[in-house]
């Protein structure tokens, strides 16, 4: 009897312990149905999500083939005179034998683009690419986008900005519009445009590194804006343009150790570029405001406390003319502000006064003797300052 209990007693248990195994498979089974299944992606959903940010890329084709019908390829021919004899320079020899005792006329062939700004005609480029060899330009000729070759001539150049305007033997030709360069912000797209190499119409993208870049001992009036579009020899008086496809400036320069690209480019302001072109065409010259023809050199850590100063900004004027002396200004003089604008060192300055009104009345904020002072002085057209240093 006490075994058929016990035995009937351990199959209730059993019975027990199996419906809990079960009903805990059971539990396990509905929540791992009722947990949401994730979503297979296909391989298509793959290269689909992977492509996804190229396709955010802006896509310039439209504007930079509106671009490249504006922009041609320049090449200049100068005819370059050297000395081959140790007594050219004699004045001797010049007696009997004339000026061209011992001189020898060179070819010299200069290569670079430059952008069509009117349907008649005119071009911008750099004056490096037209006259950069100092000899004298006897022939310039440029390739259209469609291959075709014209001849052209020189209106005029200004080498402070490194700017040269030409007039092609053509007319009814696209150009490329004028853009606001004082509007560029940095990390703008921008493309640059021209013949790197002689391959004409070459575009390449980038974006705007900086603007205002100045003391790089490319031109004397300097205002450039950095940007890492590719930039070659070639380029050079090429356009960089906008993503509305304006120009915004006239590629000039790169900074390089190789001599090739290494993302660091340079070109005019537009807004500069265009100023210098309409006096250009106007005057032959660029007319700039003057307050004297003087030396200026930046303050160095050295130079501003031998002055007692406590900053080096500022420019030291060094040397200078009777017309700057007559203004009141002195030699070992520290110019400090121009017209209310502080200036921070000779580019500055340079800048604010070339660009001062002619015929207007400037005020000059100076430190003399390690007092400040103030002076009113004359802004007229004539010699520029020099920049050096010590």
């Amino acid at each position: 009897m006490i075994k058929r209990l016990l035995l009937s007693f351990m199959l209730v248990v059993a019975g027990i312990a199996a419906g809990l195994v079960v009903s805990g498979r059971m539990r396990t089974t509905e929540e791992i149905a009722a947990a949401p299944t994730p979503p297979r992606v296909s391989r298509a959903a793959d290269q689909t999500a992977a492509a996804a940010p190229a396709a955010r890329m802006p896509d310039f084709s439209d504007v930079a083939a509106r671009a490249v019908t504006g922009v041609v390829n320049v090449s200049s021919l100068q005819v370059v005179q050297s000395s081959r004899s140790p007594f050219a320079n004699d004045p001797f020899f010049h007696h009997f034998f004339g000026d061209e005792f011992g001189d020898e006329a060179q070819r010299s062939l200069s290569l670079g683009s430059g952008v069509i700004i009117s349907p008649d005609g005119y071009v911008v480029t750099n004056n490096h690419v037209i006259a950069g060899n100092g000899g004298t330009v006897r022939e310039i000729k440029a390739v259209l986008p469609d291959k075709r070759q014209v001849n052209g001539r020189l209106i005029a150049t200004d080498p402070m900005t490194d700017i040269a305007l030409l007039k092609l033997d053509i007319t009814n030709v696209p150009v490329v519009p004028w853009g606001d360069s004082s509007r560029l912000k940095v990390g703008q797209w921008v493309l640059a445009i021209g013949s790197p190499f002689q391959l004409n119409q070459t575009v390449t993208l980038g974006i705007i590194s900086a603007v205002g870049r100045q003391n790089l001992g490319v031109a004397g009036y300097e205002d450039f804006i950095q940007t890492d579009a590719a930039i070659n020899p070639g380029n050079s008086g090429g356009a960089l343009i906008d993503a509305r496809g304006d120009l915004v400036g006239i590629n000039t320069a790169i900074y390089s150790e190789s001599g090739g690209y290494q993302g660091i480019g340079f070109a005019v302001p537009s807004n500069l570029a265009r100023k210098v072109v309409d006096d250009l065409l106007k005057y032959k010259e660029v007319r700039r405001g003057s307050i004297g023809a003087m030396s200026v050199a930046d303050l160095t850590p050295q130079l501003a406390g031998q002055l007692g100063l406590n900053s080096t900004r500022g420019a030291l004027v060094y040397n200078l003319s009777q017309t700057a002396a007559r203004a009141g200004i002195r030699q070992y003089d520290v110019i400090t502000s121009f017209n209310g604008q502080t200036v921070e060192d000779t580019s500055r300055l340079l800048r604010m006064v070339a660009d001062a009104r002619i015929g207007s009345t400037a005020a000059l904020g100076i430190i003399r003797d390690g007092r400040p002072m103030e002076l009113r002085v004359p802004v007229a057209q004539g010699t520029r300052m020099r920049r050096g240093g010590f």
